[in-house]
């Protein structure tokens, strides 16, 4: 069916977007990691005082391994900052650092869309295991259920199934004003304590813009499988008219 062909080409661009965005990432890191900055400070000691210029003492800073591995750990209290961030003084190594205590500094302050988002975590994680199995219910209770009662139960039990599996989509959509904001906080504080002149912020900027695409092509994924799951819904349960 030439719908399906549709989507395959609409995931071939989403894959061609998503790595190109992935390789100016790294590009983009690697030739900012060999340019220094003037203050000389390090990812650990960008996150250490991005911390205490925000009055925040109860987050530890903590080392990990790989590349681009930094994160957040809001229950453990922890920004975790990659080998290559953690001990390096370059100008892309304290943006990634200063990008995640805007994270911390988003959950301090009751940033919205950053509350927004953890609720959704959990939620996101239930829906996509059950998404599935809803609509398959439901397909057996329209086969059966309908034939002999004339409800419409499973069909709208499949569409619960398709709400849920939209959540993915509507979280990598509340992902990006937080990601976005949290690189908008990182280039101010570093600006405010020093730790980047305005020379040097602009290369920051560009590093943190780079990121930022990545979620954009994750948004874009999402939401073109998205809209392939909700058409297959809607062709299982296509027959039912013809069956009234």
């Amino acid at each position: 069916m030439y719908y399906y062909w549709i989507f395959l080409g609409l995931l071939l661009l989403c894959a061609i977007f998503a790595g190109q965005a992935s390789a100016k990432v790294h590009k983009t890191f690697s030739a900012y990691q060999e340019l220094g900055t003037r203050s000389h400070a390090t990812g650990y000691d960008t996150a250490r005082r991005l911390l205490r210029a925000n009055g925040i003492s109860d987050i530890s800073i903590g080392k990990v391994r790989g590349f681009l591995t930094d994160h957040y750990h809001p229950t453990k209290k922890t920004v975790n900052l990659s080998e290559s961030v953690y001990g390096n003084d370059s100008v892309a190594a304290v943006a990634v650092a200063a990008h995640e205590i805007g994270h911390v500094v988003q959950k301090k302050k009751g940033y919205l869309p950053y509350k927004l988002r953890t609720v959704l975590v959990p939620i996101t994680n239930i829906g996509s295991r059950l998404a599935l199995p809803l609509v398959l219910v439901g397909l057996l209770l329209d086969m059966f259920v309908y034939t002999t009662q004339n409800s419409d139960l499973g069909f709208y039990l499949a569409l619960v199934g398709v709400a849920l599996y939209g959540l993915a989509t509507v979280f990598a959509l509340v992902t990006l004003p937080v990601e976005f904001n949290a690189s908008k906080r990182a280039k101010r504080m570093l600006i405010e304590e020093g730790i980047l002149t305005e020379e040097e912020a602009p290369y920051a900027e560009e590093m943190l813009s780079a990121a930022a695409q990545t979620y954009v092509a994750s948004l874009l994924t999402s939401l073109v499988y998205f809209l392939r799951f909700a058409l297959w819904v809607l062709i299982l349960f296509g027959g039912r008219s013809r069956r009234r």
